[in-house]
């Protein structure tokens, strides 16, 4: 998300859409005959969440590109990621770094993490979506933090679905929803940030307080919350209600032989907050060169045609298609949630003490 995100063991599968854009590069790459300049090898380290996705031959295709190996270092959640590369900045452990959020990133740029850069397909991304105007991060897919809930579940028991952040405090949601704590989950950061957005500062402690004592359940991660206790689609627990993304819903779905009318998750639209995932070359980086090709990369047309049904999240690059399991079950929300990264990195701390005080005291 990133990615926002359906950062799951359901990832891992390979899919054969993924065949298409290793084709899309094939052919890119098949002449040197315009003369375009390429590496003269060596390493490129990209420090990441351990749930990023990049096929193995998506992987070859870059390195026969660029004469560069690549080289992927997973580090835990985003935010995990995150605040390792800054207490190493003057000595990173990688060249660039891929999976910092627009809810994390103001804290980045403080700790000046990235050196500016800005590759030419930018042009090619909406503006929306550009949330450095320096360029020190470049945008790489999008998507939405947003309620889940378990269409059965609801189904079964005659009960229509929340409508909205604040109809989770109603008695008739008690002990059904279950959030990843901020602290440690880029989702949960996120989902804090709408709250901060639509109670504001006068009012989310007083919401978070009420959640509370409607028996909300936090767990350290995305992956405990959905997985281990959500009851809805992959999920094995018994809460219905779970933060995660507009873009789960098609992972429900996606393996079977032929697409429901109806998927067994749903989406809460009007929870919704953006998420920008963003890549960015670290400063000190001792192949800067090469983690602006990656970044190139990262916006090319086989990268970004495989990031739906690899990452569950939507390509940044304007007119990439989207598959049609993508098109009928995720949620782009029409208004959703958004802070600016400034904004956030300037309070994230506070809040996180504050909620912390509240909903784990």
């Amino acid at each position: 998300m990133s990615p926002q995100q359906h950062r799951s063991p359901i990832l891992i599968r390979r899919l054969a859409v993924l065949a298409v854009a290793v084709g899309l590069i094939a052919a890119a790459c098949s002449s040197d005959d315009d003369g375009t300049e390429t590496s003269d090898g060596g390493e490129v380290v990209v420090i990441t969440h351990d749930s990023f996705q990049i096929d193995d031959e998506l992987v070859a295709a870059f390195e026969s590109e660029t004469g560069l190996i690549l080289t992927v270092q997973r580090g835990g959640d985003a935010i995990e990621v995150v605040n390792q590369a800054i207490l190493t900045v003057d000595d990173p452990q990688g060249d660039v770094l891929f999976g910092i959020d627009d809810a994390t990133l103001g804290r980045a740029l403080d700790a000046d993490l990235f050196e500016p850069y800005v590759p030419e397909r930018l042009a090619d991304v909406d503006d929306d979506l550009i949330v450095d105007p320096e360029g020190r991060a470049t945008p790489v897919d999008h998507g939405a933090v947003c309620i889940n809930y378990d269409a059965e579940w609801f189904d079964a028991e005659g009960l229509e679905p929340p409508a909205s952040l604040d109809e989770l405090r109603d008695e008739a949601y008690a002990d059904l929803l279950v959030v990843p704590n901020p602290a440690s989950s880029s989702p949960g950061l996120a989902f804090l940030t709408a709250t901060v957005a639509e109670f504001g500062d006068d009012g989310w402690v007083d919401y978070w307080s009420d959640l509370r004592a409607n028996g909300v359940v936090t767990t350290a991660g995305w992956s405990d919350a959905y997985y281990g206790r959500f009851s809805g689609g992959s999920g094995e627990g018994d809460r219905p209600l779970v933060v995660s993304y507009g873009s789960s819903p098609p992972a429900e779905v996606m393996e079977q032989e032929r697409l429901p009318e109806e998927g067994p998750t749903g989406v809460i639209e009007s929870t919704c907050v953006r998420q920008i995932e963003l890549a960015g070359v670290l400063s000190n980086a001792a192949n800067p060169e090469g983690a602006r090709r990656f970044i190139d990369f990262l916006l090319g047309d086989a990268f970004q045609a495989s990031v739906p049904l690899s990452m569950f999240v939507y390509p940044v690059v304007d007119g990439v298609e989207l598959p049609e399991v993508f098109q009928r079950f995720a949620v782009v929300p029409s208004d959703p949630y958004r802070l600016d990264p400034q904004v956030i990195a300037a309070e994230r701390d506070e809040w996180i003490s504050t909620w912390t005080d509240t909903v784990q005291r």
